[in-house]
């Protein structure tokens, strides 16, 4: 045991970063529905509600969540790194070093709230609990050796990076470029195209092409011009309908119409359950709907299936199958 005073978490000030989906209504809820479920033994319920927690992810009394800024990495922001309350701050600015490349000795830490104000400029004698910090606060990593790589952006500006560069005429006298490839591929066949080519080459040895990832491509689709291009497909969709997309993703139908930012024709606005999504309901601008960041999706109504898919249980198959009711 520490004879230092340890400063735990404060209640109150507690802040969850995570997003805890509502799971009323689903399999996963108290009155979902769907298929029969396994009840789980003792003991593997035991091992869910230790890894789960009430929100989705247990952790140690004494570990706080903490995001990382640093003064030369604009682009760069840590999200939620584990540290446990009883390390000294010397000790954790060595285990940031490994994150962000600053040695301890030039880092200078500042501990911020949520709204990126300062509570407390850090000393390396003092533990990590001794600032009380709780989940969402920040670190802030000022950067002090004007020597560092981090400084002037060379660890996130490419531009700055010498590009190689090769002249025409170097170009011009290699024998093996795409270029002699493509224009002696045009003298024998006029209509030659690279995708054409590849289909050529899976339909002649499918299970290479497999192997290889290699898939016939065929020729690229035509332009949609209709305004109602699947609009019979759409029609069977409303908002709130649980669905199914393409690669088994599986959400909630947010929006359904025709948007000006994306092609022409009908498209569905889904929710994912999880954050394997592109963007949090707006497309180049335009919002459609509201969810989280990387939630949000926007595909074709043939790529949707409404119906009754439920929230996934990441352990519904961890029970044996002796427990089965």
């Amino acid at each position: 045991k520490l004879s230092t005073p340890f400063f735990p978490c404060k209640p109150t000030q507690t802040r969850n970063m995570t997003f805890a989906p509502d799971l009323s209504g689903t399999s996963m809820g108290p009155t979902g529905g769907g298929a029969p479920k396994k009840q789980m033994p003792a003991e593997m319920a035991a091992v869910r509600e230790y890894c789960m927690g009430q929100d989705g992810r247990n952790k140690a009394e004494s570990t706080v969540l903490l995001h990382v800024s640093h003064s030369n990495l604009k682009e760069t922001f840590f999200q939620e790194i584990r540290l446990d309350m009883h390390m000294t701050v010397e000790r954790v600015k060595h285990k940031l070093e490994f994150h962000v490349g600053t040695s301890a000795v030039s880092n200078q830490l500042y501990l911020l709230d949520e709204n990126k104000q300062v509570l407390a400029e850090m000393e390396d004698s003092k533990m990590l609990g001794y600032y009380s910090p709780y989940d969402g606060c920040t670190l802030h990593i000022v950067d002090l050796d004007p020597h560092s790589m981090s400084a002037g952006g060379w660890l996130e500006d490419t531009s700055l990076v010498k590009k190689y560069e090769i002249s025409e005429e170097a170009y011009a006298q290699r024998e093996n470029t795409y270029r002699n490839f493509k224009a002696k591929k045009l003298a024998e066949d006029p209509n030659w195209t690279y995708q054409k080519d590849l289909a050529e080459r899976a339909a002649r040895n499918p299970e290479a092409a497999a192997r290889a990832g290699m898939m016939p491509v065929g020729e690229a689709k035509p332009k949609v011009e209709d305004d109602d291009h699947l609009a019979e497909e759409a029609k069977g969709m409303s908002v709130g309908d649980r669905c199914e997309a393409a690669g088994g993703r599986r959400g909630t139908v947010r929006w359904v119409g025709r948007a000006a930012e994306l092609p022409k024709g009908w498209w569905v606005g889904v929710q994912y359950d999880e954050p394997v999504g592109k963007n949090d309901g707006s497309v180049k601008g335009a919002r459609y709907f509201d969810c989280p960041e990387n939630y949000g999706g926007f595909l074709r109504p043939d790529l949707v299936s409404v119906g009754d898919f439920p929230e996934e249980d990441p352990f519904a198959d961890l029970g044996g199958e002796e427990t089965e009711i």
